[in-house]
Formats: C-alpha cells, sequence, structure tokens
C-alpha cells in the first residue's frame, strides 16, 4: 500500500517519503494530509486519507503535532479498517484487502488532483466534526470520515459521470476479493411510539452489534427528532416494572442514579434477545418513550444496514408538552379556523400531520 503525505504532513511526522513512485493500483494507494477543524485552531488536529480509486475518506481527530511522530503506518491502517468496519462491512473483505495491499510505503504527494481530493474531504470532514462537537472534547476518533462518504461526488454543470465514494469503494473490494461486501448477525426492530390516539411505528434492520449511541442516532432519524435532549434506555425482564437496567448518556447523568450505567460501547445485542423489552426514552421532560421489540433475527445479513423497512404514523415536534399536548396541538393544526391554528403553524415550521411518500419510502438510513 502507498501514502502519498504531503509536504507538510511528512515534515510534522519527521519522516521522508521515497519521491520514488512504483506505479500500482490506485485502489492500493491512499493521499493523506494534515489539516484543522477549527479555523480557530492554531495547530493542525485532523489527519485526512483518501483512496486513489474511489475517494472513500478516512480522518483520525484530534491529532495534534505532539502526537505525530506517534502516527504511522498501524494507526493509518487501524483508521481504515475502522472505518470500514462502520459501514458493516464483512470482516473477510477488510481483511483480504489490507493483505493484498501489502506493507505501508510512505511516498511524496505530487499529484495536484488527489491533493484537491484530499483538501475537499477535510473540509468536510470539518463541517460534521464542528456540528456534532464543540471543540472544546477531547475526543479521539478515527472514524469521523464516514460521515462524508455518502456525500456524491464528481458531478458538475457539464459531467454527471459522478459517484458516491462508499458504493464505489464496496465494489472495488467485492471485484477484488470476489466476497460478499455484507455477512452479518442482524436484528429486525418494531420501535413504537404511543401517542393515545394512534400509534407512530417504524420497522428497522439493525446490526445486532450496533451501539446504543449510534442507535440512538438512528432513531432520532426515522421519528424526525431533533437530538435536543437528553435520552435514556431501559431493558426489562418480562412483565416486571422496574427495569433490570439503565443506560445513560453522560457522567453527569450517573449523579442521578447510582445504580444506571453509561451507555457508550454497549451493544444492542447486549440487551436483545435477553431481555423481552427495551424502552428508549427521548426528553426527559416531554418523556417520549419508544418500545423496542425483536421482531426476528437475521444470522446472516447480506445487505446494508440500517435500514427502514417501514413507517407509519407521524411523531410530534420537539418540544411540544408531552402526548398530551401534542394531542391539544393536533386538534389545532386539524382546525384552520381555530384562533391558535395559524401561530402553532408557524411555530412548528415544516412540521406536518402525515408522513411524506418519501418518509414512508423503504432505505438506508445513514446515522452521521
Amino acid at each position: 500500500m502507498q501514502i502519498a503525505l504531503t509536504k507538510k504532513l511528512a515534515e510534522a511526522m519527521e519522516i521522508k517519503p521515497s519521491s520514488v513512485h512504483k506505479i500500482i493500483n490506485p485502489l492500493f494507494t491512499w493521499t493523506a494530509n494534515w489539516t484543522k477543524a477549527w479555523d480557530n485552531s492554531r495547530t493542525e488536529d485532523m489527519l485526512v486519507l483518501v483512496n486513489n480509486a474511489t475517494r472513500f475518506t478516512v480522518s483520525i481527530y484530534q491529532v495534534k503535532r505532539k502526537d505525530m511522530k506517534k502516527v504511522g503506518a498501524e494507526m493509518m491502517i487501524a483508521a481504515i479498517k475502522n472505518t470500514l468496519l462502520i459501514f458493516n462491512l464483512n470482516n473477510e473483505i477488510i481483511d483480504e484487502y489490507l493483505r493484498v495491499s501489502g506493507e505501508v510505503e510512505f511516498i511524496v504527494n505530487r499529484d495536484r488532483q488527489f491533493t484537491a481530493w484530499v483538501n475537499k474531504a477535510g473540509t468536510e470532514c470539518a463541517f460534521h466534526i464542528g456540528y456534532i462537537y464543540s471543540g472544546a472534547e477531547k475526543i479521539f476518533s478515527d472514524t469521523i470520515g464516514a460521515a462524508v462518504n455518502s456525500f456524491p461526488v464528481g458531478y458538475t454543470n457539464s459531467r454527471d459521470d459522478g459517484f458516491v465514494p462508499y458504493k464505489k469503494m464496496f465494489d472495488a473490494l467485492a471485484a477484488l476479493t470476489g466476497k460478499p461486501v455484507y455477512k452479518y448477525r442482524a436484528f429486525e426492530l418494531l420501535v413504537t411510539l404511543d401517542l393515545e390516539i394512534y400509534q407512530a411505528t417504524r420497522r428497522i434492520i439493525v446490526p445486532a452489534n450496533i451501539e446504543l449511541p449510534q442507535l440512538h442516532s438512528v432513531l432520532q432519524r426515522v421519528f424526525h427528532w431533533e437530538d435536543r435532549h437528553l435520552h435514556d434506555w431501559k431493558a426489562y425482564e418480562g412483565r416486571k416494572r422496574e427495569p433490570a437496567a439503565r443506560l445513560v448518556m453522560t457522567d453527569e447523568d450517573l449523579a442521578y442514579d447510582d445504580k444506571a450505567i453509561l451507555e457508550e460501547e454497549h451493544k444492542l445485542s447486549e440487551f436483545l434477545p435477553k431481555y423481552k423489552r427495551l424502552i428508549y426514552t427521548y426528553d426527559m421532560g416531554d418523556n417520549w418513550e419508544h418500545i423496542i421489540e425483536l421482531v426476528r433475527i437475521i444470522d446472516e445479513y447480506n445487505r446494508e444496514s440500517p435500514y427502514l423497512l417501514e413507517a407509519v404514523g407521524q411523531a410530534p415536534p420537539e418540544d411540544v408538552g408531552g402526548v398530551g399536548g401534542y394531542i391539544d396541538f393536533r386538534n389545532i393544526m386539524l382546525d384552520p379556523k381555530h384562533e391558535d391554528h395559524e401561530q402553532m403553524k408557524q411555530w412548528s415550521g415544516f412540521w406536518h400531520l402525515e408522513l411524506t411518500e418519501w418518509e414512508r419510502c423503504p432505505r438506508v438510513i445513514h446515522d452521521w
């Protein structure tokens, strides 16, 4: 595998990359740069790699100059592998790709086209980091780049031969190895939000080993929540009223419940099918309880997920006041003659009473 380093990155790593370029399959070549995630940062803090054949992006966040000596082939290979795993790729296909790629050789970057690609990828990664972090957190992540791989590239006013990087990468890996792209254990779930006047339900397929923070993001997407509030998880045995386990978001939440545990790094498969019910509660004020039921286990799922199979019933808008508040709000929205109708319509913005055709449409859920 060849990794072409920009001059800035090579100097920060304190290595001298080879200036002799051996021509190899571009699927085994990457271009790497060291750049900023934050405009107000005095130092670079993000390493970005882009595959030269597919424009598949890998990013390592929170890499300061003092840490650059530690950045080497091993860390970059781990980031490539972990980013591919985020997409639930078949482990066998990843291992085969890395085996065929061979040992890493650092070379001098001389290609303006690849430089432009890695610079653009760095900007897109920075936008994503700015969206999910405040910049104050000391967080290390080598999977940040996954978010930008679903953005189409290569389209212009005069060209229509663009593509989606992750799809092009996976097609190339399947052709290279002859192995199926997806092969993993999955769960089909029925998620129900009881609103008394009707139930909003979502049937979804997710990897059995999906981590709870990632499942939180999926549920936010399919119910059109805006992730403004706290959430927790409760696992129940049979019909018992007290949960067998409660998982929360942050260390601060533990101060209010010494029996709770942090959700981070806990997987759905730890709780299903072990427990009969799993309840995801979003917004402790409005108290939206989503009952999660395991419909079936798929031992060797061979498609992309998380995947929305079916969506029925609109979810309420944020901060509407719980089920009671939503019923009152909905009645006002159904009555154009109501004195508060225009005010509520303006307050709710783009919210609408019924799901659109697109919102009901089965589709892959990108949870970043």
